[in-house]
């Protein structure tokens, strides 16, 4: 590792213990909605039948990222509901990439056939674990997020361009584990979370995101990827030019290397929330190619 790799390495760790890599987001996931899911899923596949389509609309399965929760896909739900398609938002634990992807991958088992995974920031680290050797995921949509190769970490994937400013944001709590151990967690302070990771979207949204924010272990922004399912599923990328979470320079580097179908939005790291639209027409173009 270069000099100067390491001087920004410790730049970013100094203070916060944080390496915050840039805004992540991730997705624990939660088993409330897969039902109806499936139950949607059913009645689709009827009626796509009986349209002479043959084939029912493949489950969006989203992940959250870190200093999110579900809610932030909202919008999203509304419009993919609307054009019905079957939806599960899975909560993200936010412990590390190979925890959170084992936790989403009880979802996908749970899921009966095709789906597409949409991953928000450290989102995009699990979903790219989790889809691993899985005929029944069929695209991966990325949205501000990371797309690590193995034996990368959030952490160096933010560092590798300038333009972060969330380690200066970031409020951390030490925290004593159920085994014992001692962590770190990692919040954004609230009096900076809206220029932080939400600039464009209204004060009062993101005062309650920055109140019901989840923290990720600061651990899970230091892991390293084992495996990265881009490399073989069809992947998406939503680029936002105007994060201070993940530079966009780093947004583009991995969406290039996956060779990922990229969509570049004039956006902060909330994308999902402020452009709702976009993020649903986007997932919506993977799902079409995925049937």
């Amino acid at each position: 590792m270069s000099s100067v790799k390491r001087a920004s390495k410790r730049r970013i760790l100094t203070g916060v213990g944080a390496a915050v890599t840039a805004g992540i987001a991730v997705g624990t996931f939660v088993l409330v909605g897969t039902a109806n899911a499936n139950a949607n899923a059913n009645a689709d596949s009827d009626a796509d039948r009986s349209a002479g389509k043959g084939q029912a609309k493949p489950t969006i399965v989203l992940e959250h990222g870190a200093f999110a929760d579900a809610s932030g896909w909202n919008g999203v739900i509304a419009r993919l509901h609307a054009d019905g398609y079957p939806v599960v938002a899975a909560a993200n634990p936010l412990r590390g990439p190979h925890t959170d992807a084992t936790a989403l991958r009880s979802v996908l088992d749970h899921v009966k056939g095709p789906k597409i995974l949409v991953g928000h920031s450290y989102g995009g680290s699990v979903i790219s674990e989790a889809a691993a050797n899985d005929p029944e995921v069929k695209g991966l949509v990325y949205v501000a997020a990371f797309l690590p190769a193995p034996g990368e970490s959030a952490l160096e994937l933010t560092n590798k361009y300038p333009g972060s400013t969330l380690p200066g944001a970031l409020d951390p709590v030490p925290v004593t584990n159920p085994d014992g151990s001692k962590g770190t967690e990692l919040y954004i302070q609230q009096n900076k979370f809206r220029l932080q990771f939400a600039a464009d979207v209204s004060r009062a949204k993101a005062a309650l995101a920055a109140a019901g924010q989840r923290p990720i272990a600061q651990s899970a922004l230091e892991e390293r990827a084992t495996v990265a399912a881009w490399k073989t599923i069809p992947s998406w990328d939503i680029v936002t030019t105007q994060d201070l979470n993940i530079p966009a320079a780093a947004q583009r580097f991995m969406a290039k290397r996956a060779h990922a179908h990229t969509t570049e939005v004039a956006a902060s790291h909330s994308v999902a929330v402020s452009h709702p639209g976009i993020v649903t027409r986007v997932i919506e173009e993977a799902a079409r190619a995925a049937r």
